[in-house]
């Protein structure tokens, strides 16, 4: 008789125990799952727990798991594995990540938009793959908010590391947080992050160049929005990872399968590799699913101009400098945009047809693209044609499309010209190109080394002796100031002195300056 009654004494706990537990538990608690993150050769890297936010797959979890990882999957609590297929968003303050599971119709929790308030019964869903779950109860202690509209809760309950990322429940059965590490190791508090701040979390168009997301190598998730995913697209290509890019832009293709931009990425990438069968095949889809026709042929020119300017020595049937000027044509029949004839500009100059390049550039300075690249090409299709008074004409309006004092990007066509002007014997022309170069970039020992060089030709010793200096000062381990010293000295009568830094050119390595010490020793 007491071993009867001592029976039903511990029957009626377990049911009390039972009946403590939120009515919605067991079936939340198909939305639990065990996440496992992998290394490059299929060991185990990490574990943790995580729960599906969305029937579609989506689901969020701590972030540390993620990182060095290369493959991830989750196991549900019916003890099935799935593959992760790509993270969507992290954030590594918070350590949490929002990531697509490649699973049919999950269970999913409802993330509550309403934020707990302090005093409030809240539940710890654990992951179990028993029918119903022992869930630990707790109570707000602390509310507080962050980012305006979310809140961290610290929370009167006891939990385990091994329940880390487990969603903290709202006595209504919605989600409103994540169980995070206890940064004061008191048994008796716990810690969570607003679950809506997880699922708010998104993809966007620069999320690839994010440090946290380039932590990981598991997939990243295209953006919902077709203009933000073509930035992605972009952005990968300087990024990601040939492979791992190669994926990306499959997966673009998938995700917008109408558009051309992924085609044209990966026409790009085939052509990259020698694959000029599969870019022509993407480049000719582009054409056909192209809202902008005229874009898509262009694309095509360029890709074409592009393998005959660096990849000449892959022939591929069909793929010449005539058939990319013929799609940049089509593009310009379609659309006449100014840079469609730039475009045909270069083809024609690569086909050294100089004088029709020329005449395009000379067309494109009554456009838009009027520009000092645009003058610096036409001044290159004279210099070609040995017209030297005709490309200085030209490298002259590129300067003019830069004000004084001249930024860095003006330098190229400053040096250019300082060169020519040399050529042409408008030697005040180029000492002050130079004096504005050295201006530009004052600490560029080899600009002032040149500077001295275009000085000594023009006589100018004693401000060639002045460049020299600088040259040494700026590299004192370098030859051109020595060689510039010693010249400029020799020229002006110190031979004594001249000789030591020739020679001292010499000891450097310098190939000139035994020319120079023959010279100046007779």
């Amino acid at each position: 008789m007491r071993r009867i009654s001592v029976i039903f004494f511990i029957l009626s706990l377990f049911s009390h125990a039972v009946a403590q537990n939120p009515s919605w538990a067991k079936k939340a608690a198909n939305a639990v799952f065990t996440l496992k993150t992998f290394k490059a050769d299929g060991t185990l890297l990490a574990s943790s727990n995580g729960f599906f936010i969305s029937e579609t797959g989506v689901a969020v979890s701590s972030f540390t798991p993620f990182k060095d990882a290369h493959r991830a999957v989750i196991i549900d609590a019916q003890g099935k594995e799935w593959p992760v297929e790509g993270i969507i968003a992290a954030n590594d303050m918070y350590d949490v990540a929002k990531f697509q599971v490649d699973v049919k119709k999950p269970t999913a929790l409802t993330v509550a938009q309403t934020p707990a308030m302090n005093g409030a019964k809240v539940w710890l869903l654990p992951y179990s793959t028993k029918k119903e779950p022992a869930c630990t109860p707790g109570t707000i202690s602390n509310a507080e908010q962050f980012q305006n509209n979310y809140t961290y809760y610290t929370m009167s309950m006891t939990a385990s590391e091994q329940q880390l990322s487990s969603p903290i429940m709202n006595d209504g059965g919605e989600v409103i947080g994540l169980l995070q590490p206890s940064a004061d190791n008191q048994a008796t508090s716990s810690y969570a992050v607003s679950a809506r701040f997880v699922a708010d979390m998104t993809m966007t168009a620069l999320g690839l160049n994010d440090p946290t997301l380039r932590s990981t190598h598991i997939a990243k998730v295209i953006p919902e929005k077709y203009e933000d995913a073509v930035l992605s697209l972009f952005m990968g290509a300087t990024v990601m990872e040939a492979g791992a890019y190669d994926n990306y832009v499959n997966r673009f293709i998938e995700k917008f399968p109408n558009k051309a931009d992924g085609y044209i990425y990966r026409a790009r990438q085939a052509a990259a590799k020698g694959d000029f069968a599969h870019a022509d095949e993407a480049m000719k889809q582009a054409i056909k699913v192209a809202d902008q026709k005229d874009d898509a042929h262009f694309q095509y020119a360029q890709t074409i101009y592009q393998k005959e300017i660096y990849q000449s020595d892959q022939p591929y049937e069909g793929w010449t400098l005539d058939r990319a000027l013929e799609e940049s044509k089509e593009a310009h029949s379609i659309n006449p945009l100014p840079i469609y004839r730039q475009q045909q500009a270069q083809i024609l100059y690569a086909q050294q047809k100089y004088d029709e390049a020329f005449g395009i550039y000379e067309e494109l300075a009554k456009t838009e693209l009027r520009s000092a690249d645009n003058f610096f090409a036409a001044a290159q299709c004279k210099l070609q044609k040995d017209d030297k008074k005709a490309a200085m004409a030209q490298l002259d309006s590129a300067v003019s499309m830069f004000s004084r004092p001249y930024i860095k990007t003006a330098a190229p066509y400053l040096r250019v010209r300082a060169q020519l002007s040399m050529d042409i014997r408008r030697f005040q022309q180029a000492i002050n190109d130079m004096q504005d170069l050295v201006a530009i970039e004052p600490n560029d020992a080899m600009l002032w080394a040149e500077k001295a060089s275009y000085e000594l030709r023009v006589n100018l010793f004693d401000q060639a002796l002045e460049s020299a200096q600088e040259c040494l000062r700026l590299d004192p381990e370098g030859s051109d100031g020595y060689l510039m010293s010693g010249i400029a000295q020799c020229a002006k009568g110190n031979k004594q002195e001249g000789m030591k830094n020739l020679q001292k050119a010499k000891e450097l390595g310098n190939s000139q300056a035994q020319t120079f010490i023959d010279k100046y020793s007779n």
